[in-house]
Protein backbone atom coordinates (compact mmCIF):
# COMPACT_ATOMS: atom_id res chain seq x y z
CA UNK A 1 0.00 0.00 0.00
CA UNK A 2 1.66 3.22 -1.18
CA UNK A 3 0.50 6.29 0.74
CA UNK A 4 -0.14 9.33 -1.44
CA UNK A 5 -1.46 12.84 -0.88
CA UNK A 6 -3.73 14.74 -3.25
CA UNK A 7 -2.04 17.47 -5.25
CA UNK A 8 -2.99 21.14 -5.47
CA UNK A 9 -5.67 22.13 -7.96
CA UNK A 10 -6.52 25.54 -9.35
CA UNK A 11 -9.63 26.97 -7.64
CA UNK A 12 -12.27 27.74 -10.24
CA UNK A 13 -10.93 25.26 -12.79
CA UNK A 14 -13.60 23.45 -14.79
CA UNK A 15 -14.36 19.78 -14.22
CA UNK A 16 -13.07 17.63 -17.08
CA UNK A 17 -16.02 15.89 -18.77
CA UNK A 18 -16.58 12.18 -18.28
CA UNK A 19 -19.01 9.48 -19.37
CA UNK A 20 -18.70 6.30 -17.36
CA UNK A 21 -20.65 3.11 -16.67
CA UNK A 22 -22.16 2.74 -13.22
CA UNK A 23 -22.77 -0.36 -11.15
CA UNK A 24 -26.50 0.16 -11.71
CA UNK A 25 -26.09 -0.32 -15.46
CA UNK A 26 -26.56 3.36 -16.25
CA UNK A 27 -24.02 5.69 -17.83
CA UNK A 28 -23.23 8.91 -15.98
CA UNK A 29 -21.60 12.03 -17.36
CA UNK A 30 -21.01 15.55 -16.12
CA UNK A 31 -24.14 16.49 -18.07
CA UNK A 32 -26.14 14.09 -15.89
CA UNK A 33 -25.80 16.59 -13.05
CA UNK A 34 -26.55 19.88 -14.80
CA UNK A 35 -29.72 20.24 -12.77
CA UNK A 36 -27.72 20.30 -9.54
CA UNK A 37 -26.21 23.22 -7.67
CA UNK A 38 -23.00 21.30 -7.15
CA UNK A 39 -21.20 18.02 -7.76
CA UNK A 40 -18.83 16.14 -5.49
CA UNK A 41 -16.55 13.84 -7.46
CA UNK A 42 -14.71 11.30 -5.31
CA UNK A 43 -12.05 8.97 -6.67
CA UNK A 44 -12.37 5.84 -4.56
CA UNK A 45 -12.14 2.06 -4.76
CA UNK A 46 -13.25 -1.13 -3.01
CA UNK A 47 -10.19 -2.35 -1.13
CA UNK A 48 -8.34 0.73 0.15
CA UNK A 49 -8.40 0.91 3.98
CA UNK A 50 -8.69 4.70 3.80
CA UNK A 51 -11.87 4.42 1.72
CA UNK A 52 -13.23 1.60 3.86
CA UNK A 53 -12.76 3.84 6.90
CA UNK A 54 -14.68 6.81 5.47
CA UNK A 55 -17.31 5.34 3.15
CA UNK A 56 -20.09 5.72 5.74
CA UNK A 57 -19.14 9.36 6.33
CA UNK A 58 -19.20 9.93 2.58
CA UNK A 59 -22.66 8.36 2.32
CA UNK A 60 -23.92 10.57 5.15
CA UNK A 61 -22.67 13.66 3.31
CA UNK A 62 -24.35 12.48 0.12
CA UNK A 63 -27.68 11.98 1.90
CA UNK A 64 -27.44 15.23 3.86
CA UNK A 65 -26.82 17.39 0.81
CA UNK A 66 -28.86 15.64 -1.88
CA UNK A 67 -31.94 17.67 -0.99
CA UNK A 68 -29.86 20.86 -1.04
CA UNK A 69 -28.74 20.38 -4.60
CA UNK A 70 -25.33 18.74 -4.31
CA UNK A 71 -24.90 15.41 -6.11
CA UNK A 72 -22.13 12.91 -5.38
CA UNK A 73 -20.45 10.42 -7.70
CA UNK A 74 -17.77 7.86 -6.86
CA UNK A 75 -15.22 6.93 -9.52
CA UNK A 76 -13.03 3.83 -9.35
CA UNK A 77 -9.99 4.19 -11.62
CA UNK A 78 -7.88 1.35 -10.23
CA UNK A 79 -6.57 -1.30 -12.59
CA UNK A 80 -8.31 -4.56 -11.59
CA UNK A 81 -5.40 -6.54 -13.03
CA UNK A 82 -3.30 -5.03 -10.25
CA UNK A 83 -5.97 -5.63 -7.60
CA UNK A 84 -8.86 -7.93 -8.46
CA UNK A 85 -10.83 -6.52 -5.53
CA UNK A 86 -11.31 -3.36 -7.62
CA UNK A 87 -12.95 -5.09 -10.59
CA UNK A 88 -16.29 -3.83 -11.87
CA UNK A 89 -17.96 -7.02 -10.61
CA UNK A 90 -16.62 -6.34 -7.13
CA UNK A 91 -17.72 -2.71 -7.40
CA UNK A 92 -21.28 -3.97 -7.82
CA UNK A 93 -20.92 -6.09 -4.68
CA UNK A 94 -19.28 -3.29 -2.70
CA UNK A 95 -21.93 -0.72 -3.66
CA UNK A 96 -24.61 -3.05 -2.29
CA UNK A 97 -22.68 -3.95 0.85
CA UNK A 98 -22.00 -0.29 1.63
CA UNK A 99 -25.47 0.80 0.54
CA UNK A 100 -23.97 3.66 -1.43
CA UNK A 101 -26.60 6.39 -2.03
CA UNK A 102 -24.77 7.79 -5.06
CA UNK A 103 -23.62 6.50 -8.47
CA UNK A 104 -20.43 4.42 -8.43
CA UNK A 105 -18.76 4.28 -11.84
CA UNK A 106 -15.75 2.61 -13.42
CA UNK A 107 -13.00 4.57 -15.16
CA UNK A 108 -11.71 1.55 -17.04
CA UNK A 109 -9.22 3.40 -19.25
CA UNK A 110 -8.04 5.64 -16.38
CA UNK A 111 -8.39 8.63 -18.72
CA UNK A 112 -10.73 10.41 -16.33
CA UNK A 113 -8.40 10.05 -13.34
CA UNK A 114 -5.56 11.43 -15.44
CA UNK A 115 -7.68 14.34 -16.66
CA UNK A 116 -8.50 15.24 -13.06
CA UNK A 117 -4.92 14.62 -11.89
CA UNK A 118 -6.32 12.27 -9.27
CA UNK A 119 -3.67 10.73 -7.04
CA UNK A 120 -5.13 8.71 -4.21
CA UNK A 121 -8.22 7.05 -2.81
CA UNK A 122 -10.15 8.89 -1.54
CA UNK A 123 -9.53 12.06 -3.58
CA UNK A 124 -12.56 14.40 -3.36
CA UNK A 125 -13.32 17.34 -5.69
CA UNK A 126 -16.25 19.66 -4.97
CA UNK A 127 -17.61 21.66 -7.91
CA UNK A 128 -20.16 24.45 -8.14
CA UNK A 129 -22.48 24.60 -11.12
CA UNK A 130 -22.07 28.08 -12.58
CA UNK A 131 -24.14 28.58 -15.71
CA UNK A 132 -23.77 24.94 -16.73
CA UNK A 133 -20.06 24.71 -15.94
CA UNK A 134 -18.77 22.83 -12.91
CA UNK A 135 -16.07 24.97 -11.29
CA UNK A 136 -13.77 23.65 -8.57
CA UNK A 137 -14.41 25.04 -5.10
CA UNK A 138 -12.68 22.51 -2.84
CA UNK A 139 -10.15 19.73 -3.16
CA UNK A 140 -8.82 18.32 0.07
CA UNK A 141 -9.41 15.89 2.88
CA UNK A 142 -12.82 14.85 4.19
CA UNK A 143 -12.01 15.53 7.82
CA UNK A 144 -9.12 15.60 10.27
CA UNK A 145 -9.22 11.98 11.46
CA UNK A 146 -9.77 9.43 8.72
CA UNK A 147 -8.86 6.49 10.94
CA UNK A 148 -11.01 7.25 13.99
CA UNK A 149 -14.29 9.06 13.41
CA UNK A 150 -14.72 9.63 17.16
CA UNK A 151 -11.66 11.89 17.09
CA UNK A 152 -12.87 14.13 14.26
CA UNK A 153 -12.76 17.79 15.28
CA UNK A 154 -13.10 19.44 11.88
CA UNK A 155 -15.08 18.26 8.86
CA UNK A 156 -13.56 20.28 6.05
CA UNK A 157 -15.49 18.68 3.21
CA UNK A 158 -18.80 19.20 5.01
CA UNK A 159 -17.83 22.82 5.61
CA UNK A 160 -17.18 23.27 1.89
CA UNK A 161 -20.45 21.58 0.95
CA UNK A 162 -22.32 23.76 3.42
CA UNK A 163 -20.70 26.87 1.94
CA UNK A 164 -21.79 25.83 -1.54
CA UNK A 165 -25.29 24.80 -0.49
CA UNK A 166 -25.76 28.11 1.33
CA UNK A 167 -24.77 30.14 -1.71
CA UNK A 168 -21.70 31.60 -0.04
CA UNK A 169 -18.26 32.03 -1.62
CA UNK A 170 -15.90 31.82 1.37
CA UNK A 171 -14.34 28.49 0.42
CA UNK A 172 -11.06 27.38 2.00
CA UNK A 173 -8.52 27.71 -0.81
CA UNK A 174 -5.73 26.37 1.42
CA UNK A 175 -7.24 22.96 1.95
CA UNK A 176 -5.19 20.21 3.58
CA UNK A 177 -4.57 17.43 1.03
CA UNK A 178 -6.48 14.20 1.17
CA UNK A 179 -4.47 11.08 1.84
CA UNK A 180 -4.90 7.46 0.88
CA UNK A 181 -3.69 4.57 -1.22
CA UNK A 182 -2.15 5.46 -4.56
CA UNK A 183 -4.29 4.90 -7.62
CA UNK A 184 -3.26 1.60 -9.19
CA UNK A 185 -2.21 2.68 -12.67
CA UNK A 186 -2.01 0.26 -15.58
CA UNK A 187 1.65 1.23 -15.95
CA UNK A 188 2.29 -0.16 -12.46
CA UNK A 189 0.63 -3.44 -13.42
CA UNK A 190 2.71 -3.73 -16.57
CA UNK A 191 5.89 -3.01 -14.63
CA UNK A 192 5.00 -5.56 -11.95
CA UNK A 193 4.27 -8.24 -14.53
CA UNK A 194 7.54 -7.49 -16.28
CA UNK A 195 9.46 -7.90 -13.00
CA UNK A 196 7.84 -11.31 -12.49
CA UNK A 197 9.14 -12.46 -15.85
CA UNK A 198 12.75 -11.72 -14.87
Amino acid sequence: MALEYSTASVPGSEAPPFSLRGVDGKTYSTDSFLGQKGLLVVFMCNHCPYVIAIHERLSILARDYAARGIAVIGINSNDPLYKDADSFENMVVTAKEWNLPFPYVFDETQAVAKAYDAVCTPDPYLYENVNGKFLLRYRGRIDDSWQDESKVKRQELREAMETLASGRSDFDEKAIPSMGCSIKWKELTAAALERKKK
